[in-house]
């Protein structure tokens, strides 16, 4: 499983479809370094409407052609042994289906941890099953 990971706001990974939905995403630090950025890669069919404030973290958003957010990035600071939670609210696709989220970690040092199922030994993709 994910390390870093996205679940509903009830902590379960799967939702329904075409609801507005509250999700969270849950980055711990696993390296004696502190985390530094996050950057989520938004599952397309997915439509983002708001983000709840995380005090000590910017976030930037990226957009595409029709307004959709398609990537959003925290920065921001999670010390060794803390873990940081981003929540937003979303509106989930109108057909059913799995909702891959692709996560990437920035440690201090520059190195980065690839949550994005591209390989499995080192970090799978979080998924949310939308019944």
């Amino acid at each position: 499983a994910a390390h870093a990971t996205v679940r509903n706001g009830s902590g379960l990974s799967e939702s329904k479809v075409g609801v507005t939905e509250t999700y969270r995403v849950n980055v711990p630090t696993e390296k004696e370094i502190s985390t530094t950025q996050i950057r989520l890669v938004v599952p397309a069919g997915l439509s983002i409407t708001r983000f709840q404030v995380t005090p000590g973290f910017t976030r930037t958003v990226t957009r595409n052609a029709d307004g959709l957010v398609t990537e959003v990035i925290w920065k921001g600071r999670v010390a060794p042994m803390e873990y940081a939670r981003f929540f937003f609210q979303a509106r989930n696709p109108a057909a059913a289906g799995d909702l891959t989220w692709k996560i990437y970690q920035t440690y201090s040092d520059g190195s980065v941890a690839a949550w994005d199922g591209q390989d499995p030994e080192k970090g799978s993709a979080s998924v949310v099953t939308v019944k």
